[in-house]
């Protein structure tokens, strides 16, 4: 229950950080897709660990094998099958927590769940579950460039480091030239030195990253509970330790009175567009045309190399000391989550909607 996404283009994802691997089943995807390993395999060195001193120092390649589903480069129609192996887990790094629950983990809700937890690394709650997510991202974003849609997302917060320009003011081209991806060079080098000072400090910092999508046609989206954006929304919300999100004008939009917040509607040739986007691409929970945008909230890493009060199995009161390879802020390896998991969500809408109409 609770581990596959999406009604017609379906992922399903299976593994434990450190179990012998982890993988994806995608359903749905369309046949004679042209399926490029090379770029699912930049994918996966976008969002895999060890990337920089900014980041956990986990070595994993993160080297991927597709198993069923495509012939001859092309995709058949057929469930496509990939798996990852895990080949740097250090698991005696957790056998402290054996019995021990930490904080703002899930340690405790899983075991009051199931009465039984992975403690290696979180199991099966750990980040390392995205790499799966990325794979099948990867497959879903090759599927939106044959429409012409295209997903770029970035680091614009750290901690109280925001960055103060829209994405229309600046050059998303930018975003991969630091280890922060974050596309303005003056304020990346800020929040790589705040990162670096925060994890000397043995602690953690969150963030936020913002996302746009470009190229989408009006019309995606199902009422009344399947709105376009209440499904990016879930989407975003089942990343780990994702606290937040909003879209278009978000909590800011509060602040505006309606006169200046409706995006007037003007016809441009043969296209209808709004000479504002407050309602970032998305009205009534159907695509409207416009770019959709939206930011994705990240809390800071739960593991942090202090000694911190918590309890055990039992009950009763104990100490929990941080171990292990941990990232000090999360965000710059979700980017390219954040990026995956919106695209699994309009080539979803996509095929939805292509069954809407005659």
């Amino acid at each position: 229950m609770g581990n596959s996404f999406g009604r017609i283009f379906r992922i399903s994802t299976f593994g434990e950080s450190h179990g012998k691997g982890l993988g994806v089943v995608i359903d749905g995807c369309p046949a004679g897709l042209e399926i490029d390993e090379d770029f699912i395999w930049q994918e996966m060195q976008r969002r895999k660990p060890g990337q920089s001193k900014i980041t956990t120092q986990r070595k994993e390649e993160d080297e991927f094998q597709i198993l069923s589903g495509v012939f001859e480069g092309k995709s058949t129609g057929t469930p496509i099958g990939i798996v990852i192996m895990n080949t740097d887990q250090k698991s005696k790094d957790y056998s402290h927590i054996a019995d021990k629950f930490r904080p703002s983990h899930a340690d405790y809700t899983y075991f009051e769940k199931y009465g039984i937890r992975d403690y290696r690394g979180g199991g099966r709650s750990s980040a390392r579950e995205t790499a799966a997510r990325v794979a099948a991202g990867a497959i879903a974003k090759m599927m939106l460039r044959h429409f012409g849609i295209s997903v770029q997302a970035y680091v614009s917060q750290v901690g109280d480091l925001r960055l103060d320009k829209t994405y229309q003011e600046l050059n998303l081209e930018h975003t991969e030239e630091n280890i922060v991806r974050c596309p303005d060079g003056e304020m990346a080098e800020q929040m790589i030195a705040y990162i670096d000072e925060v994890r000397k400090s043995r602690d953690t910092v969150g963030g936020i990253v913002s996302c746009v999508a470009k190229g989408v046609p009006p019309g995606l989206g199902e009422p009344v509970f399947d709105r376009l954006h209440a499904e990016i929304g879930k989407a975003m919300l089942s990343i780990n330790a994702v606290k937040g999100f909003e879209y278009g004008s978000g909590f800011e939009g509060v602040k505006m009175r309606g006169s200046d917040h409706n995006d007037a509607f003007y016809r441009e040739g043969d296209l209808v567009k709004t000479k504002t986007n407050h309602s970032g691409g998305i009205q009534g929970g159907i695509s409207n045309g416009q770019d959709i945008y939206f930011n994705v909230a990240f809390k800071p890493v739960a593991t942090i190399m202090q000694d911190q009060e918590s309890v055990n199995e039992l009950g009763e009161s104990v100490t929990v000391s941080g171990k292990g390879r941990h990232d000090p802020c999360v965000v710059p390896r979700a980017v390219p989550i954040v990026e995956a998991m919106c695209a699994l969500v309009l080539a979803d809408y996509l095929l939805i909607s292509r069954t809407n109409k005659l």
